[in-house]
């Protein structure tokens, strides 16, 4: 049993023999003929459909048909041309609104990923990755990570509550639930990925856990809870079920955490101990990673809510260190607000700096934290009539373009920080840039704004000339296939415009046009 708990993840780099020479893979003809062909792209294509087209010109008879058809266009009336152009109009019009709502709705074009998806991979682009070399495999992985977790919308609240301590209360003074359903769904999903793997099924307590984060209803996941410790004290996810939903109060929270973790260690140290024996170990030393780091986070948290603040940056910073690419867990954003607590400025400007990046997600902890540090310089002093009398300074220009980054990222939050909008319990799941995430900001962060003097009454006279209902931060541009289909749809509009009106000039246009192809035909 001692080495069914030592099943865990590993890193790969620690379990894979040394990198192989930066060479490219051989090749069959096979392969470099298809690499060839992608790399050649489009032309091809072309010159080959040309060439083709010139070879089957006598089989097909194209002169003789190209002159039935100019013929035929000959005998058409402007009518028929009003009628195909205004079609034409019609259809590419109908097109473009369906691109356009397509792109506000998930951010890209529609016609581009359908050509991705299912033309590329006919052309040969999937495999445009052939002659790279092997040894840039695990980078090419970590930027696919990152920029799919760039884009991620929907985010675990790194400042979730205590179900049991805190949510708990105020189904106790209302009668009525503070979580919705999907929330609660989105928490047990989180649950199975983070606390379950592969081999569960070989420890009972485990197996128990695993229908535990299923179970909807929280007296069976507590009683499951009970079952798992019953079969192996040291079950550390049993611990933490208890600690979050059936402690009362975070001192009781507290002391769960701290038994798990002590199993939490003792589990982790053996998935260590036997990380390369296989795919199977490197999973529950993945899943052992997690649930020690989750129960670090959370005992950082009963440090905070209890008052011991310097512990639980402690905890923190410990953890950022010993973990340093879990950034997805947001543990900077719990590190922030405790620094803010303590008004160690210098220190929370210092974390601003190392993860305030370009290449990481964003989130209104950073974007407003970065406001309020920049608008205490000048906030004290401020007056919005001397101001406008002689202008801003370089401080209050610093200030002012602060608040407008941060309200271009998340429009909701100025109304809760100026208590223009009523707080609530903050959910456990967060839409970036989105009112939940304007919630659980301000619900954490008011007190900080209020305790640095007249930061508040700067961000009142700046932030509403910036305000917009719906976020547009970062700015997109419009994907090629919606301009295509606007100038489509103008032009044929256009064209079956000047048909109605001018048909005699438009008819004669046609016959010019029909001649030109036929002439060139019969040149070829």
């Amino acid at each position: 049993m001692a080495d069914g708990h030592g099943l865990c993840e590993a890193g790969d780099a620690t379990s894979t023999p040394a990198s192989p020479p930066d060479v490219s893979p051989r090749l069959g003809w096979k392969e470099r003929l298809r690499a060839g062909l992608a790399g050649t792209g489009a032309s091809l294509w072309l010159v080959a459909g040309l060439g083709l087209l010139y070879a089957l010109r006598v089989p097909l008879r194209l002169c003789e048909n190209l002159a039935a058809v100019t013929v035929f266009l000959n005998s058409l009336t402007p009518k028929f041309y009003v009628a195909l152009t205004g079609i034409s109009s019609l259809i590419s019009g109908l097109i473009f609104i369906f691109e356009w709502w397509y792109f506000h709705q998930h951010g890209t074009s529609f016609i581009e990923q359908v050509s991705v998806s299912h033309l590329r991979p006919l052309m040969g682009g999937a495999d445009s990755n052939i002659s790279e070399p092997v040894s840039l495999s695990s980078s090419r992985q970590s930027v696919t990570s990152r920029q799919n977790l760039s884009e991620c919308k929907v985010w675990r609240n790194p400042l979730n509550l205590f179900r049991g301590a805190e949510y708990r209360r105020y189904t106790w003074v209302t009668g009525k639930e503070p979580l919705t359903y999907y929330d609660m769904n989105l928490s047990a999903q989180d649950h199975q990925t983070l606390f379950t793997c592969d081999t569960d099924s070989l420890r009972p307590s485990d197996t128990v856990m695993q229908k535990a984060w299923r179970e909807r209803n929280p007296p069976a996941r507590i009683k499951a809870a009970y079952q798992a410790l019953e079969l192996n004290n040291d079950c550390a996810t049993a611990y933490v079920l208890l600690a979050e939903e059936e402690a009362t109060t975070i001192i009781d929270a507290e002391r769960l955490f701290k038994q798990a973790l002590k199993a939490g260690e003792t589990m982790y140290r053996r998935s260590q101990q036997c990380q390369h024996q296989s795919p199977q170990h490197e999973a529950q030393l993945r899943r052992d990673t997690n649930v020690l780091v989750y129960i670090k986070r959370r005992l950082a948290m009963c440090a905070r809510k209890l008052g011991r603040i310097r512990e639980a940056v402690k905890i923190m910073r410990d953890l950022m260190k010993e973990f340093p690419l879990l950034t997805m867990l947001n543990i900077h954003e719990n590190l922030l607000e405790s620094l803010l607590e303590l008004q160690a400025y210098a220190d929370v400007q210092a974390v601003l700096a190392k993860y305030d990046d370009i290449s990481l997600p964003k989130s209104a902890a950073i974007c407003y934290t970065a406001a309020l540090l920049k608008t205490r310089t000048v906030s004290e002093k401020f007056s919005a009539e001397t101001a406008s009398r002689r202008g801003l300074s370089s401080a209050e220009i610093n200030a002012v373009e602060a608040i407008h980054r941060a309200v271009e990222f998340n429009p909701h939050v100025p109304k809760y920080l100026l208590e223009m909008k009523s707080l609530i319990l903050p959910p456990e799941h967060i839409l970036k840039r989105g009112d939940s995430e304007a919630i659980a900001y301000a619900f954490f962060h008011l007190q900080h704004w209020k305790r640095i003097e007249g930061a508040l009454n700067l961000l009142q006279c700046t932030w509403e000339g910036n305000f917009h209902h719906v976020s547009v931060y970062p700015k997109k541009e419009l994907p090629f296939f919606i301009h295509f289909t606007a100038g489509l749809c103008s032009s044929t509009a256009v064209i079956a415009l000047l048909t109605h009106q001018f048909p005699e000039i438009m008819g004669i246009f046609a016959k010019v046009v029909s001649m030109i192809s036929r002439t060139c035909v019969e040149y070829l």
